[in-house]
């Protein structure tokens, strides 16, 4: 298991390969045993396989190919929507329409979502994080009908792979792993944590084609701009309390 984790890639490509009924079956099987608040199972997950469908989400994820290229496209959602009713009906007061509700339900559905990844991976087939979810909740929302206290959180896109791309860098283990308490970052220890990746000709690159003097800059002022960061924080807020999240 761990050589297999250290060997995963993202996969973008898929081969119009379709992936069987039994086996996403037994995929999502597997993931809903993963760890949850509760045991209450807060969230929910939405297959889409229909083009007419994939079409219509592919604008909320900025038009990237793998949302209709993709035999299966799955959203995973927060969802107290199902548990509300359940304790309607059974005499319980349901007090779910919170910010903590949500935050318990979004980190289930995440939970979810990388446990079907890696099962999903483990039977040769290749998935894609889209990190657009929640940018556009409001437009998947309406497209998927989703009901309120229902709030979409990650996507996947899932196939068999026509590809294997190189291994995608990472930070040193240093960078993430704290003992006992945080040891804040210094000048120096910044300096040595980047350099491998700054030095690296493939971010070297992209750094001169966004015509930036430093990769970092290529994430403040390009990918992820403080003004589209507020922007989208506001509209997701505002999902929020359509939602009925922040009552």
């Amino acid at each position: 298991m761990l050589e297999f984790l250290n060997k995963r890639r993202t996969i973008r490509k898929y081969s119009e390969k379709t992936i069987s009924n039994e086996l996403l079956s037994k995929l999502l099987h597997a993931a809903a045993q993963a760890s949850n608040t509760g045991n209450m199972q807060a969230y929910s997950v939405v297959v889409s396989t229909d083009i007419e469908i994939k079409k219509q989400l592919a604008p909320t994820h900025f038009n990237q190919a793998m949302v209709t290229t993709a035999p299966l496209v799955l959203t995973f959602c927060a969802d107290f929507n199902r548990i509300t009713k359940w304790c309607e009906q059974r005499n319980a007061i349901p007090g779910f329409n919170n910010f903590q509700s949500f935050m318990a339900a979004a980190i289930d559905a995440v939970i979810f979502a990388q446990t079907f990844a890696v099962a999903a991976e483990s039977a040769g087939l290749g998935i894609c994080y889209l990190g657009t979810t929640t940018y556009n909740a409001g437009e998947i929302i309406e497209i998927l009908n989703l009901p309120k206290l229902v709030v979409p959180i990650t996507t996947l896109t899932i196939g068999y792979p026509v590809e294997m791309p190189i291994l995608t860098d990472r930070l040193p283990l240093e960078s993430v792993v704290h003992f006992e308490t945080y040891a804040d970052y210094t000048k120096d220890s910044i300096d040595e944590l980047y350099a491998e990746k700054e030095q690296h000709e493939i971010y070297k690159k992209f750094a001169a084609e966004s015509n930036k003097e430093f990769l970092a800059q290529v994430f403040t002022d390009v990918r992820y701009t403080q003004k589209n960061n507020e922007f989208f924080s506001v509209k997701f807020l505002n999902v929020l309390k359509q939602q009925g999240f922040m009552n």
